[in-house]
């Protein structure tokens, strides 16, 4: 499945492809802005360490493809690095400082703003990024004016139909889903026969439970391979079934997104 800089993301929709004259020209009242945030950290033995990233891009490629011709949306380049301490520990983790990558978040926002956009997501592939991505949202909404959204791909439910009871609250990463779509996205950068199966004993009650982030970890705390989930059960078929299942559920998030008017939210009052 070639997406790099091919296809309807990168041919037609990709911002640094135009000029500066062009870029000053385009509507910027409605234009939504894309900025992929991932991560360069490892994925246990059989996955490289661009997995974040290279997903990233994939699932706006696949995104892409469905949006309608005239749809106001763009793509910036990724960040390929994210905030990736929790492993740190392993060899070809490149990690940056929470505010570093603050720093980058708020210098790409500021540039944005001044270039006229008024709407920036951030699309976040790497759970380490998430309650960072999260906050700089509001700080950017404060410090520029602009309405800033975070859309993480799982929030669509693509995976859903895919992965059992067990994998949707273990498999957080490296396991069968992130497998499987490495496999069908770049199969030559995997190595399925070192796959593992590892599933963390996450505690699930009200007060300890792993979505509800009621307990700080780093990956050597909940796991010896680096990988959480079961990875021997990825296939690139299955892969190629969730992007194609995540491209249309994207594109109208992009979409509900791009048309969201941050004003509506407000009761009018006389």
């Amino acid at each position: 499945m070639p997406f790099r800089y091919e296809g309807e993301a990168y041919e037609r929709r990709f911002l640094p492809r135009l000029t500066t004259r062009e870029i000053a020209a385009l509507p910027k009242e409605d234009a939504l802005i894309v900025l992929p945030v991932g991560a360069v950290e490892q994925h246990g033995p059989h996955l490289p360490v661009y997995t974040d990233t290279l997903l990233g891009e994939a699932f706006m490629a696949a995104a892409f493809a469905h949006l309608p011709k005239d749809a106001p949306i763009w793509l910036l380049p990724s960040i390929g690095y994210g905030k990736s301490t929790e492993h740190a520990e392993y060899p070809g983790t490149i990690t940056l400082s929470a505010r570093t990558l603050m720093s980058v978040l708020e210098d790409v926002a500021a540039s944005l703003a001044r270039s006229g956009f008024k709407k920036l997501l951030l699309f976040n592939t790497h759970g380490g990024n998430a309650d960072l991505l999260g906050m700089m949202a509001r700080e950017i909404r404060i410090s520029t004016g602009m309405a800033v959204f975070r859309l993480d791909p799982g929030a669509v439910g693509y995976a859903d139909e895919f992965t059992d009871d067990e994998e949707k609250a273990c498999g957080i990463h490296g396991g069968d889903v992130e497998t499987s779509l490495v496999m069908a996205v770049c199969p030559d950068w995997t190595r399925p026969e070192l796959a593992p199966r590892e599933m963390p004993r996450f505690p699930r009650t009200a007060a300890l439970s792993l979505r509800a982030k009621s307990f700080a970890w780093t990956t050597k705390d909940i796991s010896a391979s680096g990988v959480a989930g079961d990875a021997t059960k990825a296939s690139a078929a299955r892969g190629e079934a969730m992007l194609n299942r995540a491209g249309p559920l994207l594109a109208e998030a992009l979409l509900e997104i791009a048309a969201f008017d941050l004003n509506s939210v407000r009761e009018p009052r006389d």
